[in-house]
């Protein structure tokens, strides 16, 4: 076979392959369809994150003012005690001697008295009758006068011992529910120079708190009195509801990153909320109920060359494409000179028939993924919010049995 017919047969097997290709296997240009929505009344919010840690609204310590071994014990972790009720003794052997000892110190000091104002009472008499001078009627009145002394000085010392016995019974000052015990039957507790805590009651645990630490970035936007909803670990599926109590103005510093304590109130009737948990809070710091509402990829929609071919696309006069921001120069008092960014009003595009009309809107919250409409739009208008490819004799997407549905047309 000559060399010319060689070529001539591998380019024609080169051609014929390539119309193939090109007529039934190359994946054909596949048109854009315009994806489109009309606003909705809903529910719109912007809020701050942060993390806590579950309190009781008030704790008390209780502990002992006196020195002792710790001989019996009526409340343990998890009781329920009432106010005044006896948690515990300590060994009364000690003070209670020195009670006795200052009873015998009183009845002594009594009887001297006793005495002393016998002896008066008859230097008295021999003073008035000149048989005794002017200084043996006044060391008499003396002794007389320091027995009286001695006896309210016993008597004083009386009740502090009385009183520092009575301390080896420890009552609970709340009702409450006992958090932590910290010593045991036996052991001795010190109070020379602090008082030793034996337990630890909460006042009611049916009121929790939560201690939020919210970042310096978001502190601004929280004010008290704000919605907050708030999940734990330990119930994962349950949403707790709660209420900004009181922002605290020192801060928290860790690892050069600036926090701030947020009190935030939360019920507890089921008692399922346990101190000490982890906490992961929303707090809602703007609300509006009704809104006009749009999706926020509405507002990044921009046509391209693959619509022109369907519709006639109408742009508002004089708009640069693109444009989102104007910048401001303003002078500081200090004489620096600061550029400020300022927002534009924002636009979208309607779809009238076979034409997509540029409008502008006035916006208010966003949450990035929704975006409340003030002015420009109804309900009735129908807004591009996107373009997909679809693939002829491709079946329907199915929607996940997984995916969360939005009740009501209500949107967050």
């Amino acid at each position: 076979m000559k060399p010319k017919k060689i070529i001539l047969i591998i380019v024609s097997i080169v051609v014929i392959t390539g119309l193939i290709w090109y007529f039934f296997m190359r994946n054909k240009e596949q048109p854009a369809v315009l994806t489109t929505e009309k606003p909705e009344t809903g529910m719109i919010s912007t809020s701050v994150t942060a993390t806590g840690t579950i309190q009781p609204v008030d704790t008390v310590t209780v502990g002992t003012q006196v020195s002792g071994t710790l001989s019996a014990m009526y409340a343990d972790f998890n009781s329920t005690v009432k106010k005044g009720q006896l948690l515990a003794e300590l060994d009364k052997t000690l003070l209670q001697a020195t009670v006795d000892q200052a009873k015998a110190s009183v009845a002594q000091a009594q009887s001297n008295e006793v005495y002393q104002a016998a002896n008066y009472k008859r230097q008295q008499q021999l003073f008035h009758t000149d048989a005794i001078s002017k200084s043996e009627y006044d060391l008499a009145l003396n002794t007389y006068q320091v027995a009286k002394a001695n006896v309210n000085a016993t008597k004083a010392q009386l009740r502090s011992a009385e009183r520092n016995l009575s301390f080896t019974q420890i009552y609970s000052p709340i009702d409450g529910v006992v958090l932590g015990r910290s010593v045991s039957i036996g052991q001795t507790v010190a109070a020379s120079f602090s008082t030793p805590t034996i337990f630890t009651i909460a006042k009611d645990i049916t009121k929790m708190q939560v201690e939020a630490k919210v970042d310096e970035a978001d502190i601004g936007n929280v004010m008290k009195g704000q919605r907050s909803t708030f999940t734990v670990d330990a119930f994962i599926d349950d949403t707790f509801n709660g209420t900004v109590k009181e922002i605290r103005l020192q801060p928290a510093i860790s690892s050069n990153v600036v926090t701030y304590t947020t009190i935030i109130d939360a019920p507890n009737d089921d008692k399922k909320l346990k101190p000490g948990m982890t906490a992961s809070i929303v707090i809602y710091t703007k609300e509006v109920n009704d809104a006009l509402l749009i999706s926020a990829k509405a507002l990044k929609f921009r046509p391209d060359s693959t619509l022109g071919k369907d519709y006639e696309i109408i742009p508002i006069k004089g708009l640069r494409e693109g444009k989102s921001r104007m910048k401001k120069t303003i002078t500081q008092p200090s004489g620096e000179k600061t550029e400020v960014v300022k927002n534009e009003p924002s636009y979208v595009w309607l779809v009238q028939g076979k034409k997509l009309v540029q409008k502008q809107i006035k916006t208010g919250l966003n949450d990035n993924t929704h975006v409340q409409v003030l002015e420009g739009l109804t309900t009735g208008d129908v807004v591009a919010s996107g373009t997909e490819t679809v693939v002829k004799g491709a079946p329907a997407a199915a929607s996940s049995p997984f995916m969360p549905k939005r009740p009501g047309g209500n949107r967050r």
